[in-house]
């Protein structure tokens, strides 16, 4: 080219950034086509930009910005009566009709002009086939005309406007947004169409065939799960028969809140009648926990692990308050927890249960959570020296330990003793959703470790009923008693009202045969999970973990297939009878993305299947996932092997009651 230029891309810096929504100085921000300052919040992305933490000071312009901050909080709370900071927004239009909206072009609702385009192209994408993950892009590319325009701030998203192109009109939709990249490996287009999902209506007078067919699915699907496939969810298990009869008696469906009052001597009082046999109940189940956890103090009324977490940062923000009730309540300060993308609980996250109690960091004007390091070698593994320095510095207040992949034992006690030297007064946390079956010598036994508290779900490696539980071994003479006071405030009337008492008798029959079968049970479940692993080493597979243990100390084997080949994989083992959950690795963006499948071996061991057993299952996966050889016929056929289930009470050993049981609930 003359004199040296070089093309600089601009076209494609603006169908880049237009799809994307980014505003650009010259048309989004500066001054508009009337001359007048575009305020800086009137792009949405500014508030990523913009900081009124007190660590900023006084700084220039902050009034001005402040006053179009709070106009924004109006407009998005559709409140138009004082914005007049913001008369103008920022909005995304897909053009719907024929033509290119262009810098300037102005913009009508009806006849009233509304604003004008800050900037509009046609920018390329490719139409995806099928829907969710297994979509493919078709690859003749097409194109669409898109633009962002200044408009008056009323106007919101699903409005039809008209741009002016050449003195005729054309429609545009305004939108939220022309694409979406939460689905990594790749960034989607999302045409106008595709934001609108209209409910299908119902058939009248249809109900007789809709409620046969749903039984017929209902039986289809009970064989198919439970005859047919080698499940290897970790975080599912099947009750014993009786347990799941129990779960459907009297008293489901029924009511039983009841509370501690100091008033009688700590009794409980009900507030229902009719609730003898369920109190005994609870009781009974608090009494076979406290065995099994060889503790003190039980909460069995939450009903998910989830909520279990909920329950107890609720409690630990009300016991971090008790010496001002007439201050708003302050937050947890500082929080160090497993970073889900590290296999970290979605519950211990800010995004997730979380989210309401913990405080901003005034530095970063995030949640005030730091991640525990990991080793170079063995991201599935906390670096424990690594920790010290950040323990140090950060002084969390509270240290939540526990994984949805976990493959190695918890620090436990290796943390606790950090925390004592460092940051008295902190505690730790185990939540032991996944391995909460394996309490014991055979894992690890937390409580007697150093940790405070102990959640976890009863419904995964523990082979009950869909609850939660809560644990501690606080005396009445510990400082942190009042926490665990709180702990059972919180559980009621904090967080349930009923607890679901058919599930909580059917959890009272699964800890009868859990503190019966455990040992045995727990012992089983960790041999085969270092066999299964080991064989699909052998088959060629890629396993993720320490050699050293087998790759794994649990009941879960982490298997690599590569870089956005999870989902695909995992359907491949489906379509063949083998159900897992693909999972992202340490290294990837997110489960869309996701390059390895978690699998445990709990459900299928309870199912009778041993080191050999999963050996074979191995080879028939190794052959599957290398070769593309189909295997279904033959794993329905491997499964006819395994339809009784081991660790349980069977109804032959109580012929009387059991069919009496069976006769109440028809």
């Amino acid at each position: 080219m003359e004199k040296g230029a070089k093309p600089i891309g601009l076209g494609a810096r603006d169908t880049l950034r237009l799809e994307a929504c980014l505003p650009l100085y010259g048309h989004e921000l500066g001054t508009d086509h009337e001359g007048k300052e575009i305020p800086l919040f009137a792009s949405k992305l500014s508030k990523f930009a913009v900081s009124f933490s007190p660590l900023k000071g006084d700084f220039i312009g902050k009034k001005a910005l402040s006053l179009q901050h709070q106009a924004l909080k109006n407009i998005m709370n559709q409140n138009f009566k004082d914005i007049s900071p913001l008369p103008r927004m920022v909005a995304a239009l897909a053009v719907t009709g024929k033509g290119i909206a262009r810098e300037g072009y102005p913009v009508f609702l009806k006849d009233r002009q509304v604003g004008h385009i800050t900037s509009g192209t046609m920018i390329p994408f490719q139409e995806p086939e099928g829907s969710g993950l297994d979509s493919a892009f078709k690859q003749e590319p097409r194109k669409r005309a898109v633009a962002m325009a200044l408009i008056d701030s009323s106007i919101g998203e699903g409005e039809t406007l008209e741009i002016e192109i050449r003195k005729k009109r054309c429609e545009a939709v305004v939108v939220p947004y022309h694409m979406s990249s939460e689905a990594p490996p790749f960034v989607r287009s999302i045409p106008p169409d595709q934001l609108r999902m209209d409910k299908p209506a119902g058939e009248e007078g249809a109900y007789p065939g809709l409620a046969r067919q749903l039984l017929s699915k209902a039986v289809r699907n009970h064989t198919w799960r439970q005859k047919e496939c080698i499940n290897l969810i970790p975080s599912e298990m099947s009750q014993s028969y009786l347990s799941r009869l129990l779960s459907i008696s009297d008293p489901v469906n029924r009511y039983a809140e009841h509370k501690e009052v100091k008033a009688f001597s700590g009794e409980d009082v009900f507030y229902y009648q009719g609730t003898e046999f369920i109190n005994e109940v609870e009781g009974l189940l608090n009494r076979e926990l406290q065995t099994y956890f060889n503790c003190r103090n039980i909460e069995s009324r939450v009903i998910s692990g989830q909520m279990a977490n909920a329950a107890f940062f609720s409690a630990l923000v009300d016991f971090l308050n008790r010496t001002d009730r007439k201050s708003e309540q302050r937050r947890i300060r500082k929080i160090m927890n497993n970073h889900i993308i590290k296999g970290g609980h979605l519950s211990a996250q800010p995004m997730g249960a979380l989210r309401d109690f913990v405080a901003r960091d005034p530095k970063t004007e995030k949640a005030a959570v730091v991640n525990f390091p990991v080793e170079k070698d063995n991201p599935y593994k906390i670096d424990i020296k690594a920790c010290e320095a950040l323990i140090k510095e950060h002084q969390p207040e509270l240290v939540i330990l526990g994984k949805s992949m976990i493959i190695h034992k918890e620090p436990v006690a290796e943390i606790r003793k950090l925390v004592d030297e460092f940051t008295p007064g902190c505690l730790v946390m185990y939540d032991m959703a996944h391995v909460l079956g394996l309490y014991g010598p055979h894992f690890q036994e937390p409580l007697k470790e150093g940790a405070h508290i102990v959640t976890g779900s009863t419904h995964k490696t523990y082979f009950g009923t869909q609850r939660g539980v809560i644990a501690s071994d606080f005396s009445e003479d510990d400082l942190e008693y009042g926490l665990w006071e709180a702990v059972r405030r919180r559980t009621f009337p904090g967080s349930v009202s009923n607890h679901h008492l058919g599930t909580l008798t059917g959890l009272l029959w699964a800890a009868y045969e859990m503190n019966h079968f455990k040992a045995d049970y727990q012992k089983a479940v960790i041999s085969n999970a270092k066999a299964f692993a080991l064989a699909l080493k052998e088959n060629g597979l890629d396993v993720a973990g320490d050699p050293a243990v087998s790759y794994t100390e649990t009941h879960q084997v982490i298997l690599n297939v590569g870089y956005g080949k999870g989902a695909r994989v995992a359907r491949e083992l489906e379509n063949n009878h083998i159900i897992v959950n693909y999972q992202a690795t340490p290294v990837e963006e997110g489960f869309t993305a996701s390059g390895a499948l978690r699998m445990g071996v709990s459900e299928m061991t309870r199912f009778g299947m041993g080191e050999k057993d999963f050996k074979a299952l191995a080879a028939l996966m190794g052959d599957l996932i290398k070769n593309s050889r189909a295997v279904k016929d033959e794993i329905i056929k491997f499964r006819r092997n395994f339809l009784d289930m081991q660790f349980c009470f069977k109804e032959s050993e109580f012929p009387d009651v059991a069919g009496a049981l069976l006769d109440s609930v028809k």
